[in-house]
């Protein structure tokens, strides 16, 4: 099994309505090829921040091109915790790499 990387899209649309919002995340929460996880969502900006498993960039534009939703911006992402900052970080690294869970 290929590993899932971590993806966040920016959707930057103003004057997009809610309903159409909550009609597309019905539609991507049946994408197979990747995972959606959440959105954080700033209604009175029209800006979407949302969080994706997925193989590889590509393969979210993909999804998002034949569904037709735009996007501002796709980054890979990492996570980590105030309390992992400093010397407990490399140490945290290591033990990510061999964990068994990694992509789930």
């Amino acid at each position: 099994m290929d590993t899932l990387k971590q993806f966040m899209m920016v959707h930057n649309n103003p004057d997009i309505d809610c309903d159409e919002v909550q009609a597309n995340w019905r539609k991507l929460a049946r994408v197979g090829v990747g995972k959606w996880i959440r959105t954080y969502y700033n209604e009175e900006k029209g800006v979407r921040y949302c969080l994706w498993l997925a193989k590889s960039e590509e393969d979210l534009k993909n999804i998002f091109t034949e569904i037709g939703i735009n996007w501002e911006s796709v980054v890979e992402v990492g996570k980590t915790v105030p309390d992992l900052w400093g010397e407990k970080w490399e140490e945290h690294l290591k033990a990510e790499a061999t964990a068994d869970t990694l992509g789930n």
